[in-house]
């Protein structure tokens, strides 16, 4: 089972259980991915998740993707996935695959205009961006079709609605 060290800002509800939320998603995208290995492997591999705000988030989106504008979650991913196979031989200690970050207000409104709860969207961009983390990409329409099959499934497993069904979602 994943690691999640989780990092909640001020702005994100406490009375939510957002590591169960975070956990349950991660879990969910590996299960899915061809990287389900990672989820019964000694030691854990973990992630790392902050939930954050949109001032932080477009900070960042602006040094790592030259995007000057807060986006709802971006990934570090720490560890090349052309190595993530070799992962269960090692034995040095934890893997950390790498960061996720989530701005609060962008993420909030993007429920609203989905009409769907916040913790269903968190759930879904958890999953999204540990894809993300294991090499999965929608850079051309192949990889978005796949990745976005995977988000599906994994959504499923948690009892989440597909969020791809609206045309204007973005990828």
């Amino acid at each position: 089972m994943p690691l999640i060290e989780l990092a909640i800002g001020s702005q994100w509800s406490a009375e939510t259980d957002w590591n169960k939320i975070s956990e349950n998603s991660a879990i969910a995208a590996l299960s899915v991915s061809q990287f389900e290995q990672l989820l019964s492997q000694k030691p854990p591999a973990e992630i790392s998740i902050k939930m954050s705000d949109d001032a932080e988030v477009q900070q960042l989106n602006e040094a790592y993707r030259g995007k000057n504008k807060p986006t709802n979650v971006l990934s570090f991913p720490l560890v090349k996935s052309d190595l993530l196979e070799s992962l269960s031989d090692c034995h040095d200690g934890e893997i950390l695959l790498g960061d996720i970050i989530l701005a609060k207000t962008t993420c909030q409104e993007e429920a609203e205009e989905k009409k769907i709860s916040l913790e269903s969207h968190v759930a879904h961009l958890v999953i999204h961006g540990t894809l993300h983390l294991l090499g999965y990409d929608h850079q051309d329409e192949a990889e978005a079709l796949h990745m976005e099959g995977l988000e599906v499934k994994a959504l499923q497993t948690l009892g989440i609605a597909n969020p791809y069904l609206d045309d204007s979602v973005k990828r």
